[in-house]
């Protein structure tokens, strides 16, 4: 800035007059000295002399925040530069201009100079890459199908349009991915997102799902999928077709508008529609910024759509691999909870064994979707074999751990260091005995009939599929009637790492508390304990609850024979005296059969005392002989000549179920009937094998 005033008028034409920028001197009062013919050239700036005149008078629309730069620089004397002013008319189109204003000594006193350069063109690119950048940051942080269509219309909107809008073709029921190709023109389509904070309203509203009039610029774009300008004017000719649309956009006074179909893997999903009422209408240029912002959302709302139907799969997979109804016991009352939050692989199952034993599962596959779902099933089907195969519960995970090395071997993901976890527990109410056994997952919480604690530690083995190598042991314990065995997955106790085996500790205090009224409904129990437990969730949960039991010892006859075949007369009668005192008769006949072949098979081929037992559990009989040798007996078909080998041929015969359970040190042959069927006479008339005499 020179020292003093400048009075050399050639220095300054000629600065005037070479400028390429508009040049402005203002006076103290800011009206306009002297200006350059370059500042003629500003866009939307008068062409007629504007000397003598405040420079508010021309620019009115840019007057508060050009007034109070100029106030600034008069007050402080620091200079404004590259300070960019919008300026929006109703009648005219934005406009943008870079200004820098600094003092000027003159004359008469301190006055200003103004440089103002037309930028609008500049800016709109500028301000175009913006919306695009803003596209980019933040569609698309989400898989869920509306929070991307809402962000795609809140980057676009005010700074790009007026108002924006999202229409999707609806899910298929059957989760079928959309057709490939452009969309019928019939197609109904949602409304998803809109925004519309001024004056501009679509005449959809969120939810509403139907087809767009044919023929319009809506059911065009759906028919070859390119996107289209269209300025509105009362002379349309889609006008007729869709009246009262148009009619809004017009009361509305949206002057132009952009409709660019969601395009995805050669697939329409729907439109975006984008529309202006304020002076500048749409440009080609802004044509090529909503395919962009179109395409890359498209992308995000197609995984976003795909992760749904894949979630919506899943989880009817899961499930229908779930056991649904669990069996009605007599001795154990159950009931669950299940929440499918992420479509991963938690399951559960309740499984009835024989001496009215049941066992309780509860396990959860690593990972979410289809294949964790499927895993499951796999593994829930797996689980159940063997533990119908009567095995000890540490045995049972042993194998399934083999069966999850198998399904981890032929699995390429590789993404976790173990397939699943598992726990299994095995309640005998006859004895009370509880066995509970763990593969990596949470322990089962137990609570006595008090309401109290009761603390166990069931040691922690690996999880399945993990060649830990470990072994699994089993922990024993004895229950009074009336106490809660609760089972749980991670997604319940909010564990910050599946596999770990023990949950949150203050979540399992949550869970016993809760579980301190061990009298309360089970259901009601498992309701509070989501309640209490999980107020937002982002995995699989599985609460699975057992109320024990008893069984009556007057419904249990148990005997100790010596290995001698002359019992076997004995073992008949006290069968017969039992079913007498129990009202069961009807049942003598049969049964008398079935424990002589089963007393019989254990002195000839096993060892030590016979342990027989018979229990009546409702509609069942039971009956158990047990010895000391862990040989496993063979079904085996008799020839017409041989004297035996039919004995537990006819045991299957005249069972509902029989099998072998082996103990770590005995084995027990047992056998279920139906109370009040009938005995199968004529096959025991066509065996002709029966000589009481040598039974």
């Amino acid at each position: 800035m020179p020292d003093g005033p400048v009075d050399d008028a050639a220095v300054l034409d000629a600065l005037f007059a070479g400028s390429p920028q508009g040049l402005f001197v203002l006076g103290a009062d800011r009206k306009v000295i002297r200006y350059n013919p370059s500042a003629r050239g500003v866009r939307a700036l008068p062409s007629e002399d504007v000397v003598g005149h405040d420079v508010r008078d021309f620019v009115p629309d840019m007057d508060p925040e050009l007034g109070q730069l100029i106030d600034r620089v008069l007050s402080t004397g620091e200079p404004v530069r590259g300070r960019l002013l919008r300026g929006r008319s109703p009648s005219e189109p934005d406009r943008t201009l870079a200004v820098e204003v600094s003092l000027f000594p003159l004359r008469d006193g301190p006055g200003l100079v103004g440089v103002v350069e037309d930028v609008t063109e500049r800016q709109a690119a500028a301000d175009r890459l913006a919306v695009l950048g803003t596209v980019h940051r933040t569609v698309g942080s989400t898989l869920d199908v509306r929070a991307t269509a809402d962000a795609l219309v809140d980057a676009l909107v005010p700074d790009f349009a007026d108002a924006a809008s999202v229409d999707l073709l609806d899910d298929d029921p059957s989760g079928a991915a959309p057709p490939s190709g452009p969309l019928p023109t019939s197609v109904p389509l949602r409304r998803v997102a809109v925004a519309a904070p001024g004056s501009v309203e679509p005449s959809r509203r969120t939810g509403d799902s139907r087809p767009y009039p044919f023929p319009t610029p809506y059911t065009q774009a759906l028919s070859d999928a390119h996107a289209r300008l269209v300025q509105l004017t009362p002379d349309a000719p889609w006008r007729a077709t869709d009246p009262d649309g148009f009619a809004v956009l017009l009361g509305r006074k949206v002057q132009s508008m952009i409709v660019a179909p969601l395009t995805a893997r050669d697939t329409v999903l729907g439109l975006l529609t984008l529309y202006r009422s304020r002076g500048d209408a749409f440009e080609d240029a802004d044509l090529d910024v909503a395919r962009q912002a179109a395409a890359t959302a498209a992308v995000h709302l197609d995984n976003a759509r795909s992760y749904r139907r894949e979630h919506t799969v899943a989880s009817a997979l899961q499930r229908r691999l779930q056991p649904g109804m669990t069996p009605r016991l007599s001795a154990v009352e159950t009931a669950h909870v299940y929440l499918p939050e992420s479509a991963g692989g938690a399951w559960f199952d309740v499984i009835p064994l024989s001496g009215t034993r049941v066992a309780l599962v509860v396990g959860d596959v690593a990972g979410h979707g289809i294949e964790a779902a499927a895993t499951m099933g796999q593994l829930r089907v797996a689980l159940r074999t063997l533990a119908l195969q009567d095995l000890e519960t540490d045995e049972v995970l042993t194998h399934l751990d083999e069966v999850a090395g198998q399904l981890t071997a032929v699995d390429s993901r590789g993404t976790h260091p173990y397939l699943a976890t598992c726990a299994v527990t095995v309640y005998d109410p006859v004895s009370r005995q509880c066995t509970m056994t763990r593969a990596g997952h949470p322990a089962p919480v137990l609570v006595d009939p008090d309401g109290s604690p009761i603390r166990v530690d069931v040691p922690l083995g690996p999880p399945l599929g993990s060649e830990g190598g470990a072994a699994y042991v089993p922990t024993v314990v004895q229950l009074p009637p009336g106490c809660l065995v609760a089972h749980v997955t991670n997604g319940l106790l909010g564990a910050e790492e599946e596999g770990d085996g023990d949950g949150d500790a203050d979540a399992v205090h949550r869970l016993e508390h809760v579980l301190a009224t061990p009298s309360r409904p089970l259901q009601e129990l498992c309701d509070t304990a989501v309640y209490r437990m999980t107020p937002s969730r982002h995995e699989d949960a599985v609460l699975l609850l057992a109320r024990t039991e008893g069984l009556p010892s007057e419904q249990v006859g148990d005997w100790t024979l010596p290995a001698d075949t002359s019992v076997v007369g004995t073992a008949r009668r006290l069968v017969g005296q039992q079913l007498a005192a129990w009202g069961l008769d009807d049942c003598a006949f049969t049964t008398e059969i079935i424990v002589s072949e089963l007393v019989t098979n254990a002195i000839l081929h096993g060892e030590g005392p016979v342990r027989l037992r018979l229990i009546h559990d409702e509609e069942r009989l039971l009956s158990e002989v047990t010895d000391a040798s862990s040989a496993s007996p063979h079904l085996r078909h008799a020839r017409a000549g041989d004297e035996g080998g039919r004995g537990l041929y006819i045991v299957m015969r005249l069972s509902a179920r029989w099998g072998v359970r082996h103990g770590r040190r005995d084995k027990t042959i047992w056998s279920e009937q139906r109370v009040g069927e009938e005995t199968p006479e004529d096959f025991l008339a066509a065996m002709d094998v029966f000589d009481t005499a040598g039974i």
